[in-house]
């Protein structure tokens, strides 16, 4: 199973990924992320949270990946996820709060 890390384009998820070392990481992110990091895996792109169906996105990457474990490091994502937590918690996947 594997961890997902938001807002993979600040310095705190890599800090938090680091923190996390020897596990199976994902970063990933909504905002704009170089092209050659999303082609080599290295990185994901994540829905839009101001997208209407973004907690069904997010769900799926999670489910499609093997997602277990999402750190949230921005608030709108957190905002938004924490709403849905008992939907994530039925699949075993937990929502961690960094924002």
């Amino acid at each position: 199973m594997s961890i997902l890390i938001t807002a993979a384009t600040s310095a705190q998820a890599y800090q938090l990924k680091n923190k996390l070392d020897g596990k199976n990481i994902i970063l990933g992110d909504h905002m704009d992320l170089p092209d050659f990091m999303v082609k080599t895996g290295q990185m994901i792109l994540l829905p839009k949270p101001a997208s209407a169906s973004y907690t069904h996105e997010m769900l799926t990457l999670c489910l499609d990946k093997g997602i277990e474990s999402v750190y949230l490091l921005r608030p709108d994502e957190a905002e938004l996820l924490l709403k849905a937590e008992t939907l994530f918690n039925e699949y075993d996947i937990k929502l961690h709060v960094i924002a």
